[in-house]
């Protein structure tokens, strides 16, 4: 199954949504990108990006570089990113509230280092025996992508960067903090001793993605 086929809006075709996954991942992008991604025509894919701007999914502006005509880019609205599944938020929200509300910050503070403790010892096990720190990557990049955080990890010159470009619990981290908190120290104790690891942009704080910048120590 494809990656975009569990984005169920009804008002996108497979091309949309394709498109809407791309921009998603990649961000602003002109059509003409688009086109050559998804292998249509810049007038086909135009044609496609306005019924998307009609329906509030995406939008567009103009962006100057230097000499010549300013170039359009398409970049998803807050709209389209609520198509993006955030995983049973409401419940979850309702939850937090209530733990809170009975055991007070202590005791929500206690269950997010319990789901921190049980997810480590996932990941641990899975990177066990893995030497080089690409290969816990892939690993990182394999199993955060299957929860849903959309994962991949690129390298440029010597440093790494893990990045999620979507959140499935995005309305359980902008109530909690500690949720982000202790992914973080997650794929730090994952990657090793031997690597520091920052968080340099954050979905909660505004940006498009989550993205972790890691340097090897011996460097």
């Amino acid at each position: 199954m494809e990656k975009y086929s569990a984005l169920g809006f009804v008002s996108l075709n497979q091309t949309q949504k394709r498109m809407l996954m791309y921009l998603k991942m990649h961000g602003a992008q002109p059509a003409a990108v688009l086109a050559g991604e998804m292998g249509l025509t810049n007038e086909g894919a135009r044609q496609h990006l306005m019924r998307m701007m009609e329906e509030g999914w995406i939008s567009s502006e103009s962006q100057s570089k230097g000499v010549g005509r300013p170039i359009i880019l398409y970049q998803i609205t807050a709209a389209g990113f609520g198509l993006f599944p955030d995983a049973h938020a409401e419940l979850t929200l309702q939850l937090l509230t209530s733990v809170k509300a009975l055991f007070g910050q202590e005791g929500l503070d206690r269950l997010i280092q319990s789901r921190e403790q049980e997810t480590l010892k996932q990941y641990q096990s899975g990177v066990e025996g893995m030497g080089r720190l690409e290969d816990r990557l892939d690993y990182l990049v394999s199993i955060r992508s299957a929860e849903g955080y959309m994962a991949e990890w690129y390298q440029d010159g010597d440093l790494y960067f893990l990045v999620e470009n979507h959140c499935p619990i995005c309305a359980a981290a902008t109530r909690c903090q500690g949720f982000c908190q202790a992914e973080l120290q997650n794929f730090r104790q994952t990657l090793g001793e031997g690597v520091k690891v920052e968080r340099v942009e954050h979905i909660v704080q505004g940006a498009r993605r989550c993205a972790y910048q890691i340097t090897t120590l011996d460097k």
